[in-house]
């Protein structure tokens, strides 16, 4: 027998505003969710509605059911942050206190001086927060003059380099990434994430390529329930990207994805048996307990392509696409598995700015013999790691 939790992350679906989201810079009206059914006059979400998504809240579109399948309820963080990196650190049992660093005001001189004489780039240019799509548009020209790449950050406490993949290679972007990652690090500079932002020009204009991406996280502090597992001997198989987010700690089997039609395919074959675990194992890990398993996607379409472009319309879409694939999903779900679909934050496209909501996320509970109930209002997004511990182990 194998018991395996399986974690999907829509990444940013919350379901409105914490009680402290006025101090993250956001309104009380943020709700992702329910503003992106709003906004398309209702989502066909028949599978998450039959688990019991619209007994949670009012979504337009998604109907309450009296014969829920699942257990359903709402999730408050306790991390003081509203990012993937502290979501997902509090998803899997590590509650962050204190709050990741930002730079409303760009990097400080001493540390780009120290990135641009590190790496040997020559200089960089704009070194503010700006939306990743319209900052390549703004200051492509002067990148292909210049050759420095583009250095900017977020309301997020992220380190972001974009540059032309066609003009300076891919691998040498990502070791300017593990460059920033380390003066970050040697420097305590507390920055959650380095964010590697490839693109090319395609028709004309320049367009990110997301299957290249890559984060380069923080490690995280304190052991998590995927140390744990992996301690046991146990798989933890991250599909998307999971281990740059984890900075693999806690991981034994890691595979990238460039949609989240990828990562869904990926998670069905993790979970009939076909997909290659050899190929994507960790060098040096041996599995010696096959009784438990972890396999734990992150779907980032939703924040990445649509939430911080203020795309409600293709935010609607690419949630009517992941409950598509969660019709294929539950049949798999056996006795013996326990699925679970959340959300790290949100990030409301129909409010004012491109970046995250401080948001509740929404917690759906599935195994084939579960009781259906309503879990209510739940204070941590670590719940979820007491859940899935006590399942496994």
């Amino acid at each position: 027998m194998k018991k395996r939790a399986i974690i999907i992350v829509i990444d940013s679906m919350g379901i409105g505003a914490m009680p402290d989201c006025e101090e993250f810079g956001d309104i009380k009206e943020c709700n992702t969710l329910k503003n992106v059914c709003e906004f398309n006059n209702g989502l066909d979400l028949p599978v998450m509605e039959a688990m019991g998504l619209g007994n949670i809240q009012d979504f337009k579109g998604i109907k309450k059911t009296a014969t829920p399948i699942a257990q359903y309820g709402t999730l408050e963080e306790k991390s003081k942050g509203k990012d993937t990196t502290t979501g997902h650190w509090e998803i899997a049992g590590l509650v962050s206190e204190k709050p990741f660093a930002t730079f409303p005001n760009g990097f400080p001189k001493e540390l780009i001086d120290k990135f641009i004489e590190e790496t040997g780039c020559g200089g960089v240019l704009a070194n503010i927060p700006a939306s990743g799509t319209a900052i390549i548009e703004k200051l492509n020209d002067e990148h292909h003059k210049t050759k420095y790449p583009i250095v900017y950050t977020s309301a997020d406490s992220v380190f972001q380099i974009a540059l032309d993949t066609d003009m300076i290679p891919l691998e040498t972007l990502y070791k300017w990434c593990e460059i920033a990652r380390h003066i970050l690090d040697e420097g305590n500079y507390n920055v959650a994430r380095v964010i590697a932002r490839p693109y090319k020009i395609i028709d004309g204009k320049p367009t990110r390529i997301s299957k290249d991406r890559r984060d380069y996280s923080m490690k995280p502090p304190k052991p998590t329930l995927l140390d744990k597992v992996k301690s046991a001997g146990a798989k933890v198989i991250g599909i998307g990207k999971i281990e740059d987010i984890f900075s693999k700690a806690g991981i034994t089997h890691a595979i990238h994805t460039g949609s989240n039609k990828e990562g869904l395919e990926l998670t069905i074959k993790a979970l009939d048996g076909t997909l290659d675990l050899e190929k994507i194992k960790y060098p040096g890990v041996n599995i010696t307990d096959e009784s438990r398993e972890i396999i734990f996607t992150n779907l980032v379409d939703t924040d990445m392509l649509y939430g911080h472009r203020n795309n409600a319309e293709g935010y609607g879409k690419a949630i009517e696409e992941v409950d598509d694939y969660l019709e294929k999903i539950l049949p798999l779900i056996g006795e013996d598995d326990l699925l679970i679909i959340t959300a790290d934050h949100g990030c409301d496209p129909t409010v004012p700015g491109t970046d995250h909501t401080r948001e509740k996320v929404p917690v759906l509970y599935y195994s084939k013999n579960i009781e259906p109930k309503d879990l209510g209002i739940n204070k941590g997004f670590d719940s979820i790691a007491d859940r899935i511990s006590d399942w496994l182990f």
